[in-house]
């Protein structure tokens, strides 16, 4: 038994051994393994990545298949597939293939959260490039070898679509649509038709989806020309003779050259290329920068195209009248405009002193030229715009419109419209994956990179004309309505210092927020069906409660407040108000939908956000060291985001995000808000600023300062040069073209520029408590301490109106959505409500009223 025992204990001990030493043999073939590995792994790290991009350095791989590589002294990681990473857009392949190629000359990054459009683009006439539109205002071009790329980028990208403005649902099928389909799909053919858009706005619609873009000269968006005066001292907008025949292309208005060009066309007998009738085209690289060359970054392209210097003087864009007959006489010139000729003056400028040369005649070439109708830039500018929005325009543009995007782009209808251009102007009229001559492709390149691009056809059939506005508004020309439409007072009499109509009919409940100086607010309910009846009498019956027809309801808790304490409550914004502020306008904002009300100037350095059901605060923000003393928003549609721009009195501007979703100011963090950007520049406690999301500026004014101009990154642009005596500003405002109006003490205006130059200034004889601009900004409306609501042409601050004198000083203004009602808010607790008619001061129709 003895012996039986010890043979077992030996039989475990060498298997425990053998084992052992099979473990250990393991762990050696381990090692070894890893050992390799790791120099595999170190080899690979110390080996650079080879990139053209001189900016993008140390560039290595590391263990978890990720790229680390540093890009303007800045450590950044991406993984080795296509991804969304924290720097903004990566855009790579694995690791197997070369593949930060595409990001060669990269120069920014871009948070997925910016993302607001993506269209794909055309690159030398291939699908193969996406634009990506951004919440800063700006856009971003991105070219790609092809277009499977280019899908594979969009799948990568956030799922906006082409945004939320032509009404085409936000997918990554839209961002990938043709140009026909995005024209088939959206609604701004039928919103042009009504008259909701103006010429400009369909015309850089059309642009957009048609490819063109301002990130590509080549495909520089087209603009037409629209009057053929240029000699009188007087233009008359009214004469038929002024406006230029829409329904020809620039190189068929002369009827000689016309003639030219059909007999080369029918006399081409070249095999090697399709006949065409203009050699040149009407929009090219070359074109856009001789229009462009007074103002940067285009001086420096321009010289970089002409190999460092100008241009020979009698080329250059040098007169307006000049320009125009050479589009009429000269063979090789069937350039049409660009946007820039309808909103901005400074090309008309020659502001750096460039010296551009003497032409023959020795005349030095500076400024340009303008018509003897035409006093300044700006005012050729306003007349220009005034003629592309006039009715000859309107109901001929469509015709344009076939020309340059539609059916007579090409085809039979093109060579019957003498609008026929050399081939390689087209989409489609070359396979470049086909061609395997490395100089043949470089030639064909050229050509289209210098000759010009036609835009993608967007339609087959004729586009419909625009609605006449005898059409869409038969009562337009009927008697005017009486000037005031109501008058509705509130039981508390407190001087009504804030009014925001918020009155789009989308709404669940349109409304006209007030806000009174003892801090009580009321949303009031707007009647969505009153315009009709007030402007159509004659086609509905008269109600029988006509009584009760009005457009304005009291707020229904205000009405209860005298016999129950809690609905008071419902409508009070508390005693927290700092005492040392008075309490303006511009003290209050609200939301699209009247759903929140931010108030400013509280004692402890915060504006609050209340809910407008039952007044509970729904958040504190913190952010300034002294009691905020304005606040803005930015522009917005109901369920997009907007910036809430607060001023204070330690002098700063802060910018903050209101978020749409989640219905509050939101930062970096997920709890605490964070403003976006800190605007400096003040020495005085902030008195009034407007904030526009469209146009990227802020602008601001402090008490007994500067206004001041910043971008809305945070960047100081300019001080706007008061006139001599206006030394406070006290209230700001801006159009969407970029007319800003300065109210100063005692009831001083100044009119600027969106570039600082000073339009126009009057002193008025009444002490102004508030101002509005229409829509367009072509109007403005003020209202002070004689109670009187006026209205004014913003351009010269002419007096065009006085509205019946109310019965106390006015304190506050709004313009309901379709801008049909002024309502003005008076210091003795009651609401006005004015009808208003811009048409009454256009100069189209003034002989009608």
């Amino acid at each position: 038994m003895v012996k039986m025992r010890r043979r077992r204990k030996k039989k475990k001990k060498k298997k425990k051994e053998k084992k052992e030493d099979e473990e250990e043999e393991d762990m050696k073939d381990n090692r070894k393994k890893n050992n390799k590995k790791q120099n595999h792994q170190k080899k690979m790290l110390k080996q650079p990545y080879k990139t053209k991009n001189r900016r993008i350095k140390n560039m290595r791989y590391t263990k978890r298949r990720r790229i680390l590589f540093t890009l303007g002294g800045k450590w950044s990681t991406c993984t080795s597939r296509m991804a969304r990473c924290k720097h903004g857009i990566t855009l790579v392949y694995e690791i197997v293939v070369p593949v930060l190629k595409y990001c060669d000359h990269l120069h920014g990054k871009w948070f997925f959260t910016e993302v607001r459009a993506i269209f794909s683009r055309r690159y030398l006439l291939q699908n193969v490039a996406i634009e990506i539109f951004l919440a800063s205002r700006t856009s971003i071009m991105f070219a790609f070898p092809d277009q499977s790329t280019v899908k594979k980028v969009i799948k990568a990208l956030p799922r906006v679509g082409v945004g939320i403005k032509y009404g085409i649902p936000q997918t990554r099928r839209a961002s990938m649509m043709s140009a026909r389909q995005l024209m088939r799909n959206s609604n701004m053919t039928q919103k042009w038709q009504r008259r909701e858009i103006s010429n400009f706005e369909y015309l850089m619609f059309l642009n957009t989806i048609a490819g063109r873009t301002y990130n590509d000269l080549n495909q520089y968006p087209v603009f037409p020309w629209v009057l053929t005066n240029y000699e009188s001292k007087e233009l008359d907008l009214s004469v038929p003779s002024n406006y230029r025949d829409l329904s020809k292309p620039i190189g068929a208005l002369n009827p000689s050259r016309r003639a030219y060009f059909e007999e080369r066309y029918n006399s081409w007998d070249h095999s090697e290329s399709p006949p065409f009738h203009f050699g040149t085209h009407y929009s090219t690289a070359a074109f856009v920068l001789n229009w462009l060359i007074r103002v940067e970054p285009f001086t420096t392209m321009f010289l970089a195209l002409q190999g460092g210097k100008f241009d020979h003087p009698n080329r250059l864009f040098s007169s307006i009248a000049m320009s125009w007959k050479n589009c009429q006489r000269d063979t090789s010139d069937v350039k049409e405009l660009i946007p820039e000729f309808f909103f901005l003056p400074e090309i008309l400028v020659n502001s750096n002193r460039y010296c551009l040369g003497q032409q023959e005649d020795g005349t030095a070439v500076g400024d340009i030229e303008l018509p003897p109708w035409a006093s300044s830039p700006e005012e050729f500018i306003r007349i220009n715009r005034m003629a592309l929005e006039s009715e000859f325009v309107s109901c001929q543009l469509h015709q344009w419109i076939d020309l340059i995007f539609g059916y007579k782009q090409r085809g039979p209808e093109a060579v019957r419209a003498s609008n026929v251009f050399y081939y390689l102007t087209y989409e489609g009229s070359i396979d470049m994956d086909s061609i395997t001559d490395p100089v043949m492709r470089e030639a064909i390149e050229d050509q289209i990179r210098n000759f010009g691009q036609t835009p993608s056809q967007l339609l087959l059939e004729p586009h419909p004309p625009r609605s006449s506005a005898m059409h869409l508004s038969p009562m337009m020309f009927s008697s005017v309505p009486e000037d005031i439409c109501m008058n509705m007072k509130f039981p508390s009499n407190s001087p009504i210092c804030h009014i925001s109509a918020n009155t789009y009919p989308q709404l669940p409940l349109p409304s006209v927020v007030t806000v009174t100086s003892n801090q009580q607010f009321a949303v009031n309910r707007w009647n969505s069906n009153y315009a009709a009846s007030v402007q159509s009498p004659s086609y509905a019956e008269t109600p029988s409660n006509q009584t009760t027809n009005h457009p304005l309801t009291m707020d229904p808790v205000l009405l209860q407040t005298s016999n129950n304490n809690n609905n008071a409550l419902r409508r009070h914004l508390g005693d927290n108000f700092s005492q040392k502020l008075r309490i303006r306008s511009n003290c209050f904002v609200t939301t699209v939908d009247s759903r929140f009300l931010i108030a400013a100037g509280f004692w402890d350095n915060s504006f609050r956000v209340f809910s407008t059901d039952t007044a509970k605060i729904v958040q504190i923000v913190f952010g300034h060291y002294g009691v905020v003393t304005c606040l803005s928003r930015s522009e917005c549609n109901i369920t997009s985001d907007c910036y809430i721009a607060s001023g204070s009195a330690d002098c700063t501007v802060l910018l903050w995000h209101w978020n749409a979703r989640s219905q509050t100011i939101v930062g970096e963090a997920p709890e605490v808000p964070t403003p976006r950007a800190t605007l400096t520049g003040h020495q005085q406690p902030l008195a009034a600023l407007v904030i526009s999301a469209e146009l990227g500026l802020v602008v601001s004014g402090s008490i007994a300062g500067p206004v001041l101009v910043h971008t809305t990154f945070g960047d100081l642009l300019r001080c706007l040069e008061a006139p001599m005596g206006f030394v406070s500003p006290e209230n700001i405002a801006m159009s969407r073209e970029g007319v800003i109006v300065v109210n100063y003490e005692r009831g001083n205006i100044a009119a600027f520029t969106i570039n600082g130059k000073r339009l126009r200034h009057e002193s008025h004889n009444d002490n102004l408590q508030c101002l509005l601009l229409s829509r367009d900004g072509e109007y403005l409306m003020t209202g002070g301490d004689k109670g009187i609501v006026e209205v004014w042409r913003t351009f010269n601050l002419a007096l065009l109106y006085a509205f019946p004198s109310c019965e106390s000083s006015v304190r506050s203004l709004a313009l309901s959505h379709d801008q049909k009602f002024l309502l003005a808010g008076l210091a003795n607790g009651s609401i006005v409500m004015f009808h208003i008619d811009f048409n009454r001061w256009h100069h189209e129709f003034q002989q009608r009223y």
